[in-house]
């Protein structure tokens, strides 16, 4: 028996300065509008990296992130940082609106590629992949294809893995457990796994909204939810006129209900809350599939 324990890392008390620079860092390279009053936030998320990295002051931790070559450290930040909240089957009229007025007008493409692009762990372009395999049978496994990026490596990684406590699946009507979920057991009982079927037609990535990317196709749907909400004005801004140009035309973008275009700049047309579509005669470049 160790009768000399390590003691914990005693944190010190986050500071004004040292708020500014880490607020100011995760600002310029991942455009999360930290306000003041987030100092508590900031404290109770950061304070875990912190300890399992042994460093007692938030300015040493700062000036590991900012020295860090490798980028690890900063991805780390990121992961403390990012709200990963989400279930599937969200926001359920945005679902209702693909099957009734979008899918349709797809349904004799040979390929059918959609973007997730804040897709956090998975939920989301799983729900995707649920709706078309649910709409089109078949013919779904074979030309649906969902490119999912997040910034965060570490629901990404939770992503791939397709593997969600059971109450995340609430939502989702019975038959679709059964078509589309493995069921676990022992272990994993109270668990579900999605099937390789429908994993397959998931590309994951990661992806910062706020970076400039190059591109390559456009898409008929994008899905970027609850994702702005964390940006101010100028970011979004940027944000939206990019997934702009990654929309074909007569496109529509999904954004979360929480969120708003109001006073932000972009050439879509509202169609309904939440949602907004590309003008049929516009024109543009489209989203690189990761290589």
């Amino acid at each position: 028996m160790n009768d000399n324990p390590v003691a914990p890392v005693q944190i010190h008390r986050l500071k004004p300065h040292e708020f500014e620079a880490i607020r100011r860092l995760a600002y310029d390279k991942f455009g999360l509008d930290l306000r003041k009053g987030k100092e508590e936030l900031v404290t109770a998320r950061l304070g875990k990296c912190m300890r399992q990295t042994g460093f007692e002051s938030f300015e040493k931790y700062y000036q590991h992130v900012v020295g860090d070559s490798s980028g690890e450290a900063l991805i780390g930040m990121i992961d403390a940082l990012a709200t990963n909240h989400t279930s599937f089957l969200r926001e359920v009229p945005h679902f209702d609106f693909l099957r009734e007025n979008v899918l349709p007008g797809l349904r004799e493409r040979a390929h059918v590629d959609l973007w997730s692009a804040a897709c956090s762990t998975g939920e989301e372009p799983y729900t995707l992949a649920f709706t078309l395999c649910d709409q089109w049978g078949a013919d779904a496994f074979r030309k649906v294809r969902i490119l999912a990026t997040d910034i965060s490596t570490k629901a990404l990684a939770a992503a791939k893995s397709a593997i969600y406590p059971a109450e995340r699946f609430s939502a989702v009507p019975p038959g679709w457990l059964r078509q589309f979920l493995l069921r676990g057991q022992g272990r994993w009982e109270g668990y579900y796994r999605v099937k390789p079927a429908v994993r397959s037609q998931v590309e994951f990535a990661r992806l910062n909204l706020v970076e400039p990317f190059s591109r390559h196709n456009l898409f008929p749907v994008i899905f970027c939810r609850n994702v702005m909400i964390y940006f101010d004005k100028i970011t979004q801004e940027a944000v939206v006129n990019r997934l702009a140009a990654c929309l074909e035309p007569g496109g529509h973008l999904f954004i979360g209900h929480a969120e708003s275009l109001t006073g932000v700049r972009h050439e879509l047309t509202y169609v309904r809350p939440a949602i907004y579509q590309k003008p049929s005669a516009g024109t543009g470049r489209g989203l690189r599939w990761p290589t």
